[in-house]
């Protein structure tokens, strides 16, 4: 567990961005967090809109790493980092 208050920052792009209706949150947080639960603040900042349904649907990088299909309750969001949420895109 940390001592201080960091920040975790959450990136939304295209359709998350709409539905969250920003481009970016700040968790704030004392420890570090899983995906799940980054998934689970974010919605709750916007109570009201699709960001959770456009959420479940997304892929997300923690950095520059994706998550891959990795369980999100496993994957750990550490204070400093950046969650970014992708929505799929079509076309090729």
């Amino acid at each position: 567990m940390l001592d201080e208050t960091q920040i975790i920052a959450v990136r939304y792009w295209a359709g998350a961005k709409h539905a969250a209706g920003t481009d970016r949150d700040e968790l704030v947080t004392q420890t570090e967090l899983t995906l799940e639960e980054v998934r689970r603040r974010a919605v709750d900042l916007h109570p009201g809109t699709r960001l959770g349904e456009v959420l479940g649907a997304c892929s997300a990088l923690i950095g520059e790493q994706p998550v891959g299909k990795a369980d999100p309750a496993s994957v750990i969001v550490r204070p400093g980092e950046t969650v970014e949420f992708l929505p799929p895109f079509a076309g090729g």
